[in-house]
């Protein structure tokens, strides 16, 4: 058994680490949130200790750590206080598995990379799609095709948000990284794992509630587009009630995995703990993809464009 502490524990994401805390068979020990609506806990782990007080969170996880009962600290809190949270978990002598994006920087990443080399301890990323079933499939699929082919891919993320979004960190582009980057991101990590390194990219739309765009990868050309409007899902997933959609169309065969996350992040934790997680390198690509998206001038759509945006148009 191994103890855990996670900070942002209140917060959209935590439940999945919780259960994953639990379902692994180990114990979480110390949990921080600023909020103290920290009811959640009762479902997992009531006897564990609680602060709303960061400073009181490292000292209680550095004692923890001093006296051999701590091992990892689960960081769920936004993405612009990532990277101080991964740093003070590995100086407390912890391994870090922090959700996406692991920084909004990739600088800072770099910045991580000799935190951990010097801790000797490690930082994992939840990059939950590459544990999907349909997607892996997918993977051992393009790794069969002939050398140097290239499929023709789109990619559509729909997944509504309220107005509350925009008045929250995650509608802070200086915060979050804006939509490329906190929506954005475990997509641009697939392609990149399935389809290669990136050669060229544009950006065809961004603004605070969409994105779209196209990218060249070593194994494929990909239209993509991602969204936060209830106006751009699909008719069929209105039509059945669905309130996200995700679909990647390869080659002209469509691949709904809309469904299938209930576990992934629980799996996350067992290939973590087994010494199989992604680390922090891993993580890099996709982190300067959406750098580049973010900082690009939205060029006018030619011939490789996503077939929504002449609907937006």
């Amino acid at each position: 058994m191994k103890g855990f502490a996670i900070t942002g524990a209140c917060g959209f994401v935590a439940p999945r680490h919780l259960r994953a805390i639990r379902e692994t068979g180990n114990e979480l020990l110390a949990a921080c949130d600023r909020s103290d609506s920290a009811g959640i806990l009762d479902q997992y782990f009531p006897a564990a200790d609680f602060t709303t007080d960061e400073d009181r969170f490292r000292q209680i996880i550095g004692n923890l750590s001093a006296a051999g009962r701590l091992g990892f600290l689960s960081v769920c809190t936004p993405n612009h206080v990532h990277e101080a949270q991964v740093t003070y978990g590995l100086q407390a002598g912890l391994d870090v598995i922090c959700e996406k994006p692991l920084v909004t920087d990739p600088d800072r990443a770099e910045s991580l990379l000799a935190i951990e080399t010097a801790s000797g301890r490690h930082v994992y990323n939840i990059l939950q799609l590459r544990l999907h079933p349909r997607i892996k499939a997918l993977k051992e699929a393009m790794a069969a095709r002939p050398a140097g082919s290239k499929a023709d891919v789109d990619l559509t993320y729909v997944t509504p948000r309220g107005r509350w979004y925009h008045e929250s960190w995650k509608g802070k582009e200086d915060l979050s990284g804006g939509i490329a980057t906190n929506i954005g991101i475990h997509f641009f990590d697939m392609l990149i794992w399935i389809f290669g390194a990136v050669q060229h990219q544009q950006v065809h739309l961004h603004t605070p509630e969409q994105a779209a765009g196209y990218l060249e990868l070593e194994g494929a050309r990909v239209r993509w587009f991602v969204s936060i409007r209830a106006e751009d899902l699909p008719a069929p997933a209105r039509d059945t009630g669905q309130y996200r959609y995700r679909g990647i169309v390869v080659d002209g065969t469509p691949i709904e995995f809309t469904t299938g996350f209930e576990n992934l992040h629980t799996q996350s934790y067992e290939a973590i703990l087994g010494g199989e997680g992604f680390g922090l390198m891993e993580a890099y690509p996709s982190l300067v993809l959406a750098r580049q998206i973010r900082t690009s001038a939205p060029a006018r759509p030619t011939s490789e464009y996503h077939p929504y945006i002449t609907t937006l148009q």
